[in-house]
């Protein structure tokens, strides 16, 4: 061996290829993130995006700054979900009905109130009507005028023979209404004189309206036209057409009176049957016969 001289190195490296430097090899690096909530280490990957020439050339506080801030980026990403999930976790537990007090919905309470109306609503009305009860009309039979009178043969409407009457009269009451706060519609069934069960006249009352604590004369007209006797005439019968004796009558009707409490929905009735014996004198028609103390009130 013997040493070379300048030249030959330098025509040796004239000679020679150029030749690149080696390229080094990439290289990731990891950096571990911790669960703030549960405490269990999760392993996060960090990829740098530009190859490391060399280790010398990287500065290692550059290598951990860059570490650091992609750890602490996933880190605040992975803390966000859980954070959200605690939140609605913690919204639910709070909205969760309390098994000791459970909530009704609002239907509940509408029923609720509509049922407590209806019962007020139902204890008043029954205290109107157990006010308005005790207060009936009270009703006095006044008397009962003949304005004619008359007996005469003659045949029914099959053609068989026997005596007919004849009546005009007119009866009159009193009716007084005693309720205090309510009014009353009164009308009334037809007003019937019968003689030996046979009705010989017959009257129809107008039905009227009675204001609260108020009273009236009420008068109607009873009559019959060419009525029937068949067996039960031979003693009335007479040459003049009059009745010779007193005759036995009997009147009978019935007053009905309903009140309007609460409009249409408290309407207390009352009835009243009247029942009245009269006696028909020969001698005092046209004159009014009293009847304060011949009639019943049922």
């Amino acid at each position: 061996m013997h040493a070379k001289t300048d030249s030959e190195v330098t025509s040796l490296a004239a000679s020679s290829p150029t030749r690149s430097p080696p390229r080094r090899p990439l290289y990731y690096v990891q950096s571990p993130s911790r669960d703030s909530h549960d405490g269990e280490k999760t392993a996060t990957t960090s990829f740098h995006s530009t190859p490391v020439l060399s280790p010398v050339a990287s500065p290692p506080h550059s290598r951990h700054s860059s570490s650091t801030r992609f750890s602490k980026k996933d880190h605040s990403h992975s803390l966000k979900p859980w954070k959200q999930i605690d939140v609605i976790d913690e919204e639910g537990l709070l909205l969760q009905p309390d098994d000791r007090h459970p909530s009704l919905p609002r239907r509940c309470y509408f029923l609720a109130f509509l049922l407590g109306f209806l019962l007020l609503f139902s204890l008043f009305s029954l205290i109107l009507w157990g006010a308005s009860r005790p207060m009936k009309p009270s009703i006095s039979v006044q008397s009962l005028k003949f304005d004619h009178v008359r007996i005469q043969a003659g045949s029914d409407a099959t053609g068989v023979a026997t005596d007919m009457i004849t009546m005009n009269s007119t009866l009159k009451f009193t009716y007084r209404n005693t309720g205090t706060f309510f009014g009353v519609h009164v009308t009334a069934t037809p007003v019937e004189l019968s003689y030996s069960d046979i009705v010989i006249a017959s009257g129809n009352m107008k039905k009227f309206y009675q204001s609260r604590k108020s009273q009236r004369l009420v008068s109607v007209a009873v009559m019959g036209n060419k009525i029937p006797l068949y067996g039960s005439g031979a003693s009335l019968s007479s040459t003049t057409g009059m009745p010779t004796v007193p005759v036995p009558l009997n009147l009978k009707f019935v007053l009905r009176s309903r009140a309007y409490v609460l409009g249409k929905l408290v309407k207390p009735k009352y009835y009243k049957t009247i029942q009245c014996s009269i006696t028909l004198d020969p001698k005092k028609l046209n004159s009014p016969v009293s009847l304060k103390k011949s009639c019943t009130y049922d």
